[in-house]
C-alpha cells in the first residue's frame, strides 16, 4: 500500500508498505495475480521506496530511443516466438511450464548445457573445458544479435544513470569477464512473448546488482502491468519505458488482454548471470573464441 507520496520535480516519489507478512506471500509463490489484487498502477516517473528507506523500484517513461526499440524487435521477434519450459516458477512451476510452454527464450551467454548438447557430449566422450555456452540465436544468427545490442547499451546506460550504487557492483563483475554483451554490465538477456508470469523472485542473477524490464508492443492490448503483490502496486512499463527494481521481491505480471487479435507484448530482460561470471572470470578473448568455435564444431557433427 502506499503510504506517502509526494513530487520532487518531474518525479513522484512514493513510500510503500506491505499489505501483508513475508510468509503469506512464500504462500503465493508460482501463483497468479488478478487485477483486483493490485491496488495501485503507477503510470508516470516514479522511485518507490519501501516504509525501511530501500528502493523498490526507478520508473521511467520514453527513454529509449526509438530507432533502437525498433532494431531489436525486428531481429529478435521470430526467435522469441519460439516455445520453450524455461520459466519455471515464473510460469506457475516447471510442471506447468512444461505442460503448457511459454515464449521465453534467452540469448547472451548461459551456465547450463542443453539436452542437445549433453548427448553430443556423452556421444562424443567430450567434457568442455568450462560449462558455459554461446546461446543458439547468437551462433545461428550472428548478424541479428549484433542489431539487438544497442539498446541493450542503452539499457546499460540508463542502469549506470538511474541506479549507480547498484550498477557499479554489477559492472566491477562483468568486467572481469569476455563472456557478455559488449560493453555492458550483462552476460544474458531474456525475451518474453506475452506471458503472464507468476509470482516468484529471480535466480541466478548477480545479487548485488539491480533488475530490469523493458516492453515493446505491437498492437494493442491492455494489462501486463508488473506488480509487487506484496506492496499493492504495479508499473505499466510500456514501449520506451525503462524500470529498474528490486527482482529479488516477490514480483509478477498482470494478465494480458489482446484488443487486436495479433497483439504482442515483448518484455526484455537484461542480467548478469552469477555462474556465467564466476566459471570465466579471467579467461581471455583468445579463450573464449577457442572455447566458442570448439562448441560450434561440436555442434556442426553432430
Amino acid at each position: 500500500m502506499i503510504i506517502k507520496k509526494e513530487k520532487k520535480g518531474n518525479v513522484t516519489i512514493y513510500t510503500v508498505d506491505k499489505d501483508y507478512d513475508d510468509e503469506k506471500i512464500k504462500s503465493k509463490i508460482s501463483t497468479f495475480i488478478k487485477r483486483d489484487h493490485i491496488k495501485d498502477i503507477i503510470d508516470d516517473d516514479a522511485d518507490v521506496y519501501t516504509a525501511e528507506g530501500k528502493l523498490l523500484l526507478r520508473f521511467r517513461k520514453d527513454v529509449l530511443p526509438n530507432t533502437h526499440v525498433n532494431l531489436f524487435y525486428d531481429n529478435i521477434i521470430k526467435f522469441a516466438k519460439n516455445i520453450s519450459q524455461l520459466r519455471g516458477n515464473a510460469s506457475g512451476g516447471k510442471k506447468m511450464a512444461e505442460e503448457k510452454g511459454v515464449m521465453s527464450n534467452i540469448f547472451g551467454y548461459f551456465d547450463k548445457w542443453s539436452p542437445s548438447q549433453k548427448m553430443v557430449f556423452k556421444k562424443k566422450n567430450f567434457k568442455p573445458l568450462i560449462d558455459v555456452r554461446e546461446c543458439r540465436f547468437n551462433l545461428d544468427h550472428p548478424e541479428m544479435y549484433k542489431q539487438t545490442i544497442p539498446l541493450i547499451q542503452d539499457i546499460d546506460h540508463l542502469y549506470e544513470k538511474l541506479t549507480p550504487d547498484q550498477y557499479k557492483l554489477q559492472r566491477r563483475k562483468a568486467n572481469q569477464t569476455v563472456f557478455k554483451i559488449p560493453n555492458t554490465s550483462f552476460t544474458t538477456v531474456t525475451t518474453n512473448v506475452n506471458n503472464q508470469t507468476s509470482i516468484h523472485t529471480d535466480k541466478g542473477d548477480d545479487e548485488d546488482g539491480f533488475g530490469n524490464l523493458a516492453v515493446i508492443e505491437e498492437g494493442k492490448y491492455t494489462g501486463g502491468e508488473t506488480c509487487f503483490p506484496q506492496y499493492g502496486i504495479g508499473v505499466n512499463v510500456r514501449t520506451g519505458d525503462m524500470l529498474f527494481m528490486d527482482v529479488h521481491q516477490p514480483h509478477a505480471n498482470l494478465p494480458i488482454v489482446k484488443v487486436d487479435k495479433d497483439a504482442i507484448r515483448l518484455s526484455i530482460v537484461c542480467y548478469l548471470r552469477k555462474n556465467v561470471w564466476l566459471k570465466t572470470k579471467g579467461k581471455t578473448r583468445k579463450f573464449r573464441d577457442r572455447h566458442n568455435c570448439t562448441m560450434k564444431r561440436l555442434r556442426e557433427k553432430k
